[in-house]
């Protein structure tokens, strides 16, 4: 089952819940700002995406100019981050099995399906 960590509020992720709809495809909506993911959840999807956890960060957010930006931090340390605070997290990612990509461009899905 395909799954979207979706975001109502970013226009990403939107289109990429049209672009699912729109295919016709089945899939269940995550909306990790409500609920909040796992250290475990995180981590998962970082393997799956194929990604370093910092590069899964929105460095543009204010959180983490304001209080990460120049640190060193382990990879441990910035899924915490990512964790308790989820609108850090790039959106939206889309979720199938053992894989998982960021929909941005939405396209993107596409190389997942």
């Amino acid at each position: 089952m395909i799954k979207i960590y979706h975001n109502s509020r970013c226009r990403k992720s939107r289109e990429a819940l049209d672009l699912l709809k729109s295919n016709e495809l089945d899939f269940d909506v995550v909306e990790y700002l409500k609920e909040k993911l796992t250290k475990n959840q995180i981590q998962a999807l970082i393997n799956k995406l194929g990604l370093k956890p910092l590069e899964l960060v929105r460095k543009n957010e204010a959180i983490w100019k304001e209080n990460f930006k120049n640190k060193v931090l382990t990879n441990n340390e910035i899924v915490e981050i990512l964790s308790e605070n989820p609108t850090l997290i790039e959106r939206p990612i889309i979720e199938l099995d053992n894989k998982a990509v960021i929909g941005r461009p939405p396209e993107n899905i596409f190389n997942l399906i």
